[in-house]
This record gives C-alpha cells, sequence and structure tokens, in this order.
C-alpha cells in the first residue's frame, strides 16, 4: 500500500512539472505585410495547443518569435535593432528562447544564427507545423532550423489566434507564394511558388469569424487574383489538370462570390491584386455585392513601359490605365490605391515624369511610396547596378509623396456632404469621446460616440476632412448585426 501511495504523489509530482513546463509564455513581434500579420496568428494557434500563453508583454516572455520582413533592407536593419532589445531581456532572463520566423529567415537561413548569436531558432514561412519540434530542439539546446518550401502547405486547416486584435476585422489567407519573379522582389525566393487554399475551408474560416462578432474581413494573398483551387497543389502544375478538375475549378472571382454569398452581412475587402491578373470579371464581382467593398490596391510600380519591363511586370502603362477605365467604369465609386519603387536602376528623369503623370491620371486614393532598396539574391541584385544616387531617389521620392498628398485631399473631399456607412473599429486616436472606423472605400472617419457600439454599422454624414481622415455625425444605425 505504501509503494502505490509513493508512486501516486510522484506521478502527481511529473504531471504538475509537465504543466508548468506547458504553461509559458510566448511574445511575438510582426513586421512586414499583412500575411506577416496573419501568419502569426497561425503561429499562436500551433503553439497554445502546447500550451503556449500569448502575452503582450516582452519581460514576461519564455519565447519570443519575431516575425520578419525582407522586402527593404530598412526592414531586416529594424529587426536587427529589436534583436538587440531582446539580447537585453534576455540577461535578466536567460531561460528565454528567441526565434526568427519570415521572409528575413528564409533568405539568411542558417546564417542567422552565426550573425545573431541570440537568436536559437530560424523557421521560414512553410515550417511553422513543425514549430512544437523545433522548440524541443532548443529546449534540449540545441540549435533549430526549418527552412524547407512546400509545393502544398497553405495552414487551411488551422484556425488562428487572433493577436492584438479589435474584435471586429481579421485576415483570411486564401493563397501562399508568388510565380511573378518581379526583378525587385524577394517574395518568390521566400515564400514559394503560388499554391491557394482549399475555398470551402476559406468559406468556413469567414463564417466562424461572423459568428465571433467579426463583421470584416480582408482576403490575403501576395497576388489575390491568381488564387486558382482545382483539388490543390502548385498553379504552375494546372496545365497538367484533369478535365474534371479544370471544369470544377475555382478562381478569384468564383471565390469571391462564395464567399460574398456565404456571409452576406459580412463586409469583405482583399489584396493585394496585381494588374496582369485583375480582369473584368473581378470587377463585376465587386459590383454585384453590396458587401465588398469599394477599393482595390493595385500596384502601378512605375510609369514608364522600360521600367517595367526591366522589373519583369507583366503589365505595360496602356493596360494598366485600361484597366483603370474599366474599374471607374464598372464601379465609378471605387477607390484605388497604389505601390510605387522610384530610383529603380536604370530611371532616368523621363522615366519619373512617366510615374507622375500616372499619378496625376489615376489620382490615387492613397499610396504606398518607397525608394528602390537592392534585395540580395534578386535578379536585380545580380543582374543590374544600382546606379541611381541616393540623393537622386530622395529627391524624385519627396516629388512623388508631395503629389500623392494632393490627391489624397483631393479624393477625401469628394466625401464630404456625403453619409457613408461607417463599421466602427475603435476609439479614435486623438479622442476617445470619438469613435473611429472606414467607409467601404478604406477611409477612415471619426465621429461622436454617443450610443453606438464596437462593431455597428453606422450612417454618417460627413462634414469636414483632412487629407487622411474624415470628420462627421452619426445619423443612425444602417444595419443591425
Amino acid at each position: 500500500m505504501e509503494k502505490i501511495f509513493d508512486e501516486s504523489i510522484q506521478g502527481k509530482s511529473l504531471s504538475l512539472e509537465k504543466d508548468l513546463k506547458n504553461k509559458r509564455n510566448l511574445y511575438i513581434e510582426s513586421f512586414g505585410c499583412a500575411m506577416n500579420f496573419s501568419d502569426s496568428e497561425i503561429v499562436a494557434s500551433i503553439l497554445a495547443t502546447e500550451g503556449f500563453n500569448t502575452t503582450q508583454e516582452l519581460e514576461e516572455a519564455d519565447l519570443v518569435l519575431v516575425n520578419t520582413c525582407s522586402i527593404r533592407e530598412k526592414a531586416e536593419t529594424t529587426v536587427r535593432k529589436r534583436l538587440e532589445k531582446f539580447n537585453a531581456i534576455k540577461k535578466k532572463r536567460p531561460h528565454m528562447k528567441v526565434g526568427v520566423l519570415g521572409c528575413m529567415a528564409e533568405r539568411l537561413k542558417s546564417k542567422l544564427l552565426e550573425e545573431e548569436k541570440i537568436v536559437d531558432m530560424v523557421v521560414g514561412p512553410d515550417a511553422y507545423k513543425d514549430l512544437p519540434n523545433l522548440i524541443q530542439e532548443i529546449d534540449a539546446g540545441r540549435e533549430a532550423v526549418n527552412v524547407v518550401l512546400s509545393k502544398d502547405e497553405t495552414y487551411g486547416d488551422i484556425s488562428p489566434v487572433r493577436l492584438n486584435s479589435n474584435g471586429v476585422s481579421a485576415f483570411v489567407s486564401i493563397t501562399r507564394g508568388c510565380d511573378n519573379m518581379c526583378t525587385f522582389c524577394v517574395v518568390p525566393f521566400t515564400r514559394g511558388r503560388e499554391r491557394s487554399r482549399d475555398p470551402q475551408s476559406i468559406v468556413d474560416e469567414v463564417n466562424d469569424l461572423w459568428q465571433k462578432g467579426y463583421r470584416e474581413v480582408t482576403l490575403l494573398g501576395q497576388n489575390v487574383d491568381s488564387y486558382l483551387w482545382y483539388g490543390g497543389g502548385l498553379k504552375k502544375d494546372f496545365e497538367k489538370a484533369t478535365e474534371m478538375q479544370i471544369a470544377t475549378a475555382v478562381d478569384f472571382s468564383d471565390l469571391l462570390d462564395m464567399v460574398a454569398k456565404a456571409a452576406p452581412r459580412m463586409r469583405i475587402r482583399f489584396s493585394t491584386s496585381n494588374p496582369q491578373d485583375m480582369g473584368l470579371k473581378v470587377i463585376r464581382t465587386m459590383a454585384k455585392h453590396v458587401n465588398i467593398c469599394n477599393h482595390i490596391h493595385l500596384p502601378v510600380q512605375s510609369g514608364s513601359n522600360r521600367i517595367l519591363k526591366a522589373m519583369n511586370r507583366l503589365h505595360t502603362i496602356e493596360a494598366y490605365y485600361e484597366l483603370i477605365d474599366n474599374i471607374k467604369k464598372i464601379i465609378p465609386d471605387c477607390a484605388i490605391s497604389h505601390d510605387i519603387i522610384t530610383g529603380f536602376p536604370t530611371e532616368t528623369e523621363e522615366d519619373h515624369q512617366a510615374t507622375l503623370a500616372v499619378l496625376e491620371y489615376v489620382k490615387y486614393d492613397y499610396g504606398y511610396m518607397f525608394a528602390y532598396s537592392e534585395r540580395p539574391g534578386t535578379l536585380a541584385a545580380r543582374k543590374m547596378e544600382d546606379d541611381v544616387p541616393s540623393e537622386v531617389k530622395q529627391r524624385r521620392l519627396s516629388e512623388i509623396i508631395a503629389l500623392q498628398r494632393e490627391h489624397c485631399m483631393f479624393r477625401t473631399k469628394q466625401h464630404v456632404g456625403k453619409v457613408q456607412e461607417i463599421l466602427i473599429e475603435g476609439l479614435s486616436k486623438k479622442d476617445n469621446t470619438m469613435w473611429m472606423g472606414r467607409n467601404s472605400q478604406n477611409v477612415v472617419a471619426v465621429f461622436p460616440k454617443e450610443t453606438y457600439k464596437l462593431g455597428d454599422f453606422v450612417n454618417v454624414r460627413i462634414h469636414d476632412c483632412t487629407s487622411a481622415t474624415l470628420i462627421g455625425e452619426a445619423v443612425g444605425l444602417s444595419r443591425t448585426n
């Protein structure tokens, strides 16, 4: 009897020790594109099953993960500075482990372990399901690296843990990877080839979000218009598909239609589009459904056909203008935003003026503008000299930004005097007596709180604006939840 009692106590002790070990705090920082933030939610979900609780306090962390971006040198520099901060914390918490995830991890691989001594683990975007095994390795005092790119992984079977969520809007990933091979971009090397997620899993996730109180989703991919589901596998292998697979294939416009119908009260956005892949079918599907927002992010990168060709962008500026015209014809109040890179190798003043001409033609609602940053491993870095002087890049960038600011004000003023449906997302950053939300065109609006609550769709009469924000008064709920 005594022996049985002792074994019972020992068993409870081992169980308690295991339980305590599994209850560890996970701290995640994300940098770069929305896809990285979405991936961090997948990581948090995977590790939650391993007993990790997410925390927003770095000083409480047992495991610190930084989800990285490699699109520009500045992004990687920011991550290295954060690792210095983590190192200072680790001196106080020597048991703390640090992992680098995402595109920077995929680009540098095990080299990161040599360059950043604080790093215990390096994990690429397609290897997050291996995190439990990798953590066992670092717990045992060994370094851990998995940067294998997958042909199939989409994480469609994982329900993300919503990190730092406002409880109103959420990301839903629909594709991974990119096949476009723009000469300036590292994404095809860090995220692999294009593959799409089962459309039913996407619909199920959107419906689940609605049931949990979310009122807006953004369908995410490096190139959403390239979405193609034919039963799984890489998009490039669709040419080998059977007749049945071809007949039942789902493209992006089909997916949009499915999601809009399945969740008719959910507000739907998507990002990012590429001009060569966006067809009239997608635009008409947007026009058909009131719950699909009237906003398209449509990177142009340059107004010069010569530079576009050097970038391996698969559109001409004439085709881009035609697409813009069709969007405005089919959805007259559609907002359009952009990405522009200035100072690409060999860019002349004439090329720069062509880019300014695109801005004048479209008058974008807003945009993301950058000076060219050479990324190791890309074709541009291997084959082209970064020959535009830094001061010229900065001057051209300043001119682009200044013109875009004018157009931001021009577009924002067009909403003044109108009643707009605003989805309340949170408090105004400048005044906690005001709500903040966005309209269908993705423009931020603020208005007095009154009796409205988070997640309400409210009709707001706009009476003033800045270049980036609408200011108004609520005139009632636009619909009930």
